[in-house]
């Protein structure tokens, strides 16, 4: 089974050493699944905390909950202004600069360093432990039988999981408007279950720009590799406006297919991610 479909004629013929192979779907993990929750929830909630403003209608629907990250927030002030003798309420950082306060790096877009090869992701500040979770891929998910034949046509960001799932990680043309169409319908009240901002240029979920990273090539080797996360039913409700995944289909309940990038060595500050676009499973 190979991930990226469209590519597949192409790189088997020129460039096999992009194949990785995986004995067993179990292997198909570089970190445990609970090290990927515990760092989205880290990031989500920093950055839920950091735009505290903006959710006084959730907040609204969930005392408990807003009492747990007021006192957040206190502690997150305190040693502000400790730091910076600041008495002058939050200061709101921007969500590349709530990452690298919660993580220690930041990540985004620009012209790839290989020819020819368009838009790439770099690590922009910081440093990137070995096994870090660096970037998510975005887009819409669809179960075996789903119609995606015209969202696929000339698309070069559709993504196989290994038992044949399909994240259509497309920012353009219909695969856009399927994506918001979805995110707009699964809504409720003021709590959104996925993030369209990845859509834009102005992203909330800093780590959504997963479906820009780079094949490696002979000159490039791989440095991140993707690995299958399943949201858990009881990931917070209040968080789930920072998934940037939506499932295509409303009436099929399972748990929402994400995946995520993890770092196979450790990346310095200005380096481009680069990954293997297959995995082989036996």
């Amino acid at each position: 089974k190979y991930r990226f479909v469209p590519w597949l004629a192409l790189n088997l013929r020129r460039q096999r050493r992009t194949l990785r192979y995986v004995p067993e779907s179990s292997q198909d993990k570089i970190i445990a699944d609970e090290d990927v929750f515990e760092t989205l929830l880290k990031t989500f909630k920093a950055l839920f905390i950091n735009d505290l403003s903006r959710q006084a209608d959730i907040l609204a629907l969930l005392p408990e909950v807003k009492c747990q990250y007021l006192e957040l927030l206190s502690v997150e002030q305190k040693q502000s202004e400790v730091k910076s003798c600041n008495h002058q309420g939050q200061h709101v950082f921007s969500p590349e600069e709530v990452l690298f306060n919660t993580l220690g790096f930041t990540v985004s877009r620009d012209r790839s360093s290989l020819v020819s090869a368009g838009t790439g992701v770099f690590v922009t500040r910081g440093f990137v432990p070995r096994g870090t979770v660096v970037s998510m891929y975005p887009g819409t998910v669809y179960r075996k039988h789903e119609p995606i034949f015209f969202q696929s046509l000339g698309n070069p960001f559709i993504f196989r999981c290994i038992d044949g799932v399909l994240i259509d990680g497309n920012d353009k043309g219909l695969s856009r408007s399927v994506y918001r169409s979805c995110s707009r319908r699964d809504q409720l009240g003021p709590f959104q279950m996925s993030d369209e901002s990845w859509l834009t240029a102005t992203l909330q979920n800093p780590l959504a720009v997963g479906q820009y990273v780079n094949n490696c090539s002979h000159e490039k080797a791989a440095n991140v590799c993707y690995q299958e996360f399943d949201v858990p039913g009881h990931f917070p409700v209040e968080l789930k406006q920072y998934l940037p995944n939506i499932v295509y289909s409303h009436d099929i309940e399972s748990h929402l297919r994400c995946v995520v990038l993890v770092t196979l060595r450790d990346i310095k500050q200005g380096e481009e991610l680069f990954s293997n676009y297959y995995t082989v499973v036996s």
